[in-house]
């Protein structure tokens, strides 16, 4: 029997039984490290664990290793370091540059959403407040540290990890994380196969215990060709002369459609609309892919040339203006799942009519607008009051950065060892659960599932 100082304790504080919020807490001879510090989003009940009391000090936490960008990894940092955490955030370059940008987004919708209900006075609460501002954002980015692929990092003694190419966003990795003799490999996300701009996630071959994503762990998409389905969508909205709204997340899903749009257009496939870009949070993070050329497997002349023909939205004013001009046009805006940003003010004047179209391009999480439509819903709310959906929806469910089942089976084929264990995090349940089964019967590997809180002690 190890003594207690010898156990590894791994505690799944969010991302558990659902695809928002991740957060691992790793306990190791008095130390603690968090791996991703995510938002929780979705779902009221999972919204309000967002201004819950953490679970523990957060001033007691030495480190955290985040594994990419996303708000539902990384949203959650202003609010550790608000409530006491001093210690340094790890990540890799490209991490820090596209966490830099949303964050700041993050803060100041949230600082926007506040003012508004105060305003127009429908918060429930006396004075509407933002979970986190713009200044504890500055604070958090005091404390990011970057890396390089492969650099290995001493927490400590008998603690270590490398970060590895994750494939499923510009400057994604995964966490090696060494403990003593032990080997643990936390996914974070795990991209496709073949990702349209990014080089395919690293081959791993051996690790004592594995924790890895299972947001598509029940389904494979659907092998098509996303351009041509693309084209067709447009061309519908084109011939009804109407608009083809696009909720787009600002980072890796905005550059790739982008980079479709740019080879019909290089193709003469596209007929003559406009493309805008009406999210200050998806150019920016767009000026960062540029910047970043190591990192995607695209021609240097592609990666030059492929924003061209893209209008860049910044100002209110500006985003004024084409929201309320109504002729045949396609606009990306943010957010992804339609829980905020400059995409409402689209719908709030165009989804009411049929010749337009609403076309969702990535996940929508449980308990988002985006999912409500998704689901047959014949309105919905915001800015207070509800709203008709009447516009034409459409879905490219193929266009997604996460690894489908088959491909997160085939990845774990590389292992030329059985892990002790595997946790399947970051999917709803019935994802985590047709994997396991998939796991167990296809690779005869030990399956957990965490939930919420679940604890697991790893001694020798």
């Amino acid at each position: 029997m190890s003594s207690p100082s010898q156990s590894v304790k791994l505690k799944f504080l969010g991302g558990a039984g659902t695809v928002t919020g991740s957060k691992i807490l790793i306990e190791f001879n008095q130390m603690r490290y968090l791996v991703d510090c995510g938002l929780f989003q979705g779902l009221k009940e999972l919204r309000n664990m967002n201004w819950d009391p953490f679970p523990i000090d957060p001033e007691s936490i030495d480190a955290v290793i985040l594994t990419h960008a996303h708000l539902d990894h990384c949203g959650y940092l202003p609010v550790l370091v608000k409530n006491g955490f001093k210690g340094t955030i790890h990540c890799t370059k490209p991490t820090k540059d596209l966490t830099t940008i949303i964050l700041m987004d993050s803060a100041k919708i949230q600082e926007e959403d506040a003012a508004r209900a105060n305003k127009h006075n429908y918060s429930k609460h006396p004075v509407a407040k933002p979970l986190y501002t713009t200044d504890d954002v500055y604070k958090t980015l005091r404390l990011f540290e970057e890396h390089e692929l492969h650099e290995w990092v001493i927490l400590d003694p008998d603690v270590s990890f490398q970060f590895l190419n994750a494939g499923h966003i510009l400057g994604s990795a995964f966490a090696d994380v060494r403990i003593r003799d032990k080997k643990f490999f936390f996914s974070g996300d795990i991209g496709r196969t073949k990702p349209m701009l990014l080089y395919p996630a690293s081959k791993v071959n051996e690790a004592d215990y594995i924790v890895l994503e299972s947001t598509y762990g029940d389904r494979t998409h659907p092998e098509i060709d996303v351009k041509e389905e693309l084209l067709k969508v447009i061309d519908e909205t084109y011939e009804d002369r109407g608009i083809l709204m696009i909720p787009s997340f600002a980072v890796e899903r905005t550059q790739e459609l982008i980079y479709l749009l740019y080879q019909l257009i290089e193709e003469e496939k596209m007929p003559p609309m406009p493309i805008y870009l009406d999210s200050p949070m998806g150019v920016d993070s767009t000026n960062v892919y540029g910047n970043y050329h190591d990192w995607q497997n695209i021609s240097r002349y592609d990666l030059e040339h492929m924003y061209d023909h893209v209008r860049y939205v910044m100002s209110y004013e500006e985003s004024k203006s084409v929201v309320m001009d109504s002729t045949p046009k396609i606009v990306l805006a943010g957010s992804g799942m339609i829980e905020g940003g400059r995409v409402l003010h689209y719908l709030n004047n165009h989804m009411d009519k049929k010749n337009n179209t609403l076309l969702f391009v990535g996940y929508q999480g449980e308990g988002t607008r985006g999912r409500t439509i998704l689901e047959g819903a014949t309105e919905i709310k915001f800015f207070g009051e509800y709203r008709e959906v009447k516009c034409k929806i459409r879905e490219l469910p193929s266009l997604s950065a996460h690894a489908d089942q088959k491909e997160l089976i085939e990845w774990l084929r590389n292992f030329s060892s059985k892990p002790k264990t595997i946790f399947l995090n970051h999917g709803e349940m019935h994802q985590c659960d047709n994997l396991r089964v998939h796991i167990e019967t296809e690779l005869d590997w030990e399956v957990e599932i965490p939930h919420i809180n679940s604890t697991y002690i790893i001694e020798d």
